[in-house]
This record gives structure tokens, sequence and C-alpha cells, in this order.
């Protein structure tokens, strides 16, 4: 097991320099001055040069790539060239939003699709079946974006149950607060619990024809405690992949849901920042998202031995 862990902790570090590599490179290469957009068109080119020397815009591209690094190690990431303010602060506040929406709406999807993926493949090619892949077809294809405006339009508009948007902090209550992102949660978990309940049903129909669920049964076990105790353990190792991947894509991808309810998360921090030309903030956010995304893979990875030991045997 350690020799498993160790393998995985080198490919995590060495995936995250690389990250930081590539996030450092594409945004150096992007057009256009961030000390002249914050200064104005008509800066003179002397002040945009101070203010330039000011943010440390001017030092050469190695120099900065290895400040930017080692400020990272060490919590320090800088202060915003538009809001004035440390990095890590309008980070925090935003990802005190966004991780709570993001895990709401894996709960939501982790439910929804696990119960719909095993029961369409406990009844395969009869009518449960047929309708539980027909709903997740309509699934996959509604965007999120117009089924969060359906859920205003019917929770908030004509039943009153929920506000329209808006997020009024955690200060407010624990209570107020999830009810403030349970629409969005739902909207985000639509799309990402129909594709993950066809692969539930997929992987359980496999492991269903295997020679130890035929065995269980025909010693008494029930089809529900068969289902449950034996075969969706062993369907899990798919169904976690997919699942780390839309984890991975809802902390990523809530842009667009979080604009419909105007909720300050990071992704509606990241889109002003560009419009901005904060590079510093769009830097820090999204190497803060990838290193999220190969954290959840590193997790699977574990996921993958505690449930199957064949996992890690394999690798070593």
């Amino acid at each position: 097991m350690s020799v498993f862990l160790f393998k995985r902790l080198i490919t995590l570090i060495a995936t995250l320099i690389g990250a930081s590599v590539v996030v450092f490179l594409v945004l150096e290469i992007l057009p256009g001055n961030a000390a002249q957009i914050l200064m104005g068109p008509d800066a003179s080119p002397d002040a945009v040069q101070a203010l330039a020397v000011k943010l440390g815009i001017d030092r050469p591209p190695m120099e900065r790539y290895w400040n930017w690094v080692t400020g990272m190690l060490v919590g320090d990431l800088g202060t915003s060239y538009a809001y004035s303010t440390p990095v890590s602060e309008l980070v925090v506040e935003r990802l005190a939003l966004t991780v709570p929406l993001a895990l709401m709406a894996m709960a939501l999807t982790a439910v929804i699709a696990l119960a719909a993926g095993v029961y369409a493949a406990s009844r395969h090619n009869k009518l449960g079946d047929v309708g539980v892949m027909g709903l997740s077809q309509i699934g996959i294809a509604i965007p999120n974006f117009w089924f969060a405006i359906l859920l205003i339009l019917l929770f908030s508009v004509h039943l009153k149950w929920f506000s329209a948007g808006g997020f009024n902090g955690w200060s407010e209550g624990i209570w107020q607060g999830f009810k403030s992102l349970m629409l969005p949660a739902l909207s985000l978990a639509v799309v990402q619990s129909a594709i993950l309940a066809r692969i539930t049903r997929s992987a359980v129909l496999e492991v269903l024809r295997e020679d130890f669920v035929r065995t269980a049964r025909a010693k008494g076990v029930s089809q529900r405690a068969a289902l449950w105790g034996h075969v969706l353990r062993n369907a899990l190792i798919p169904v976690i992949t997919v699942m780390g991947l839309q984890f991975a894509e809802l902390l990523a991808g809530t842009i667009v849901v979080e604009s419909v309810f105007y909720l300050p998360g990071l992704g509606r921090l990241i889109f002003q920042s560009i419009s901005n030309r904060d590079l510093i903030v769009v830097r820090n956010c999204v190497m803060l998202l990838a290193a999220m995304v190969v954290i959840v893979n590193f997790i699977v990875d574990i996921l993958y031995a505690v449930i199957d030991p064949r996992v890690k045997a394999s690798d070593i």
C-alpha cells in the first residue's frame, strides 16, 4: 500500500508542477497590458510604466513564475490589481459558496444516479429500465442554465418556496445558506445525474452477469440484498471514476449557474477578473481549480484501492 501511495503522490506533485507551468505560460501569451487597462486608454506611458513597476509585471517571466510558485507554497497569492485586496481573501470568500454548492450538487447527483441506475439495471429491458433511460437522455439534453430558469419560475415565482437568486452569506444561518443554494445545486445535478445513472446501469448490468451473483442468489440472498450488498460495490470502480471527474467539473463549471442565480462564487470571480485583466486573480483561481481536479483524482485512486484491493496489487 505504501508503494501505491508513493507512486500516486509523485504523480500528483508532477501534475501540479506541469499545471502551474501551463497556466503561467497561457496567461503570459495573452495580448494586452494589465497596467494600461487599469489606467485607462488616455493614461500617459510614464504612468502606465510606473504602475507596471508597482504591480511587478515588468519583471522577467522566470522571476515572476518563481515568485508566484514560492508565494503559493506559503499562502501568499499576491494582491488583486482591480480590487486592491489580497487574492487569498477573495478566493476564500468565494470558495465558501462554490465548494458547498459543488458538494450539494454532487450529493444530489450521487443519490439520484445510484438509485436510478440500480433500479434500471434490476429491470433490464422492462418498462422501468426504458423509462429511466428515457428520462436520463432528456436530462443530458437539457442545458443546466435553462433548467435553472425553469426552477426559478416554478419554485420562486409561482410557489415562492425559494428566493430567485442571491446569497446573503452563512452568517444568516446554515439552513438559510443551504436553502439559497438548493435550486442552483439541483440545476447542476440534473445533467450530471443523468450521465452517472447511465454509467451506473451499465456497470451494474455487467456485474450482474458474474458467477458470484448467481451463487449468492442460489444461496437464498434476495435480489435487493444482492444488488446493494454485492453488485453495487463491485460496480463502483467506473462509477467513482466518473463521480470524481464530475465533482471537479462542478467546481470549475459553475460560472453559468452562478450568473443565473447571481451567486458571488469562484466562477463569477474568474469571469470578472478576466474582464478586468486582473491576471493575478485569474492565474491563482485557475491554478486552484487545477489543483482541486488533481487532488480529487488522487482521492479517487485511493478509493480504488479501498474498494478493490486488486487495483493496488497490480500497481506494485
